[in-house]
């Protein structure tokens, strides 16, 4: 059975906290991860790229020549798409990219991406984080401390003003909270830093799995 140190924000180690054998059992499903990753950066997309169609080009109403006796080929119009300042043949036209895949395979990612990083030894646990003021020095500080100075993305329990205003100016931070991280953010991290309190709501966010969806690879 799994177990992590548990450190204050000083970075000394206060403990061991014994994981959830359900969750963080060692198995990395990487189809799922694939599917999850793919389905968020496609909801990304704003999907308002827009080129005209020859008949939405101004211009164009008059033949350039007659149809016959010019040496020339036919032309009906100078918005054609062969043509300088014409339209766009199969241009990009407004349209959703959105589109959803199922819970199951939700939960099943970011169990993986937690395993994963347990394998990495990528996961911090905090004791607890409180910060005194909203500064941007003492979150730098204590992160430091744990050893996750880049890249890290903190996981709190619940939403928490303070830390949200010191994390502002820290380009490559992420807050996020037990109930609102998605497995992308957790596998773009360099370290996982989480409390002992939303490590418990995640466990228990994913314990309910249900355990067939594991055997085989899972399609949308």
């Amino acid at each position: 059975m799994a177990t992590l140190s548990v450190v204050n924000a000083s970075g000394r180690s206060v403990g061991q906290h014994q994981l959830d054998e359900r969750v963080f059992d060692g198995s990395v499903h990487i189809e799922a991860i694939r599917q999850t990753v793919l389905n968020y950066l496609a909801n990304q997309r704003v999907g308002t790229a827009s080129t005209k169609m020859r008949g939405e080009v101004s211009g164009g109403g008059k033949k350039p020549w007659r149809q016959k006796g010019t040496g020339r080929a036919r032309a009906g119009t100078n918005r054609s798409p062969l043509w300088r300042h014409g339209g766009v043949t199969f241009g990009p036209k407004p349209r959703n990219y959105r589109y959803e895949i199922p819970k199951k395979v939700k939960r099943l990612a970011l169990k993986a991406t937690l395993n994963a990083k347990l394998q990495d030894e990528a996961i911090v646990v905090l004791e607890s984080l409180q910060l005194e003021e909203a500064k941007t020095k003492q979150l730098v500080l204590l992160l430091q401390s744990v050893g996750a100075p880049h890249g890290a993305l903190i996981v709190a329990e619940a939403s928490d003003e303070r830390l949200q205003r010191a994390s502002r100016n820290i380009p490559d931070l992420l807050v996020r909270t037990a109930g609102s991280v998605h497995p992308y953010e957790i596998i773009r991290c360099k370290k996982l830093v989480v409390t002992l309190a939303s490590l418990s709501l995640l466990s228990e966010r994913l314990a309910g799995q249900a355990d067939p969806v594991e055997e085989s690879p899972v399609h949308a």
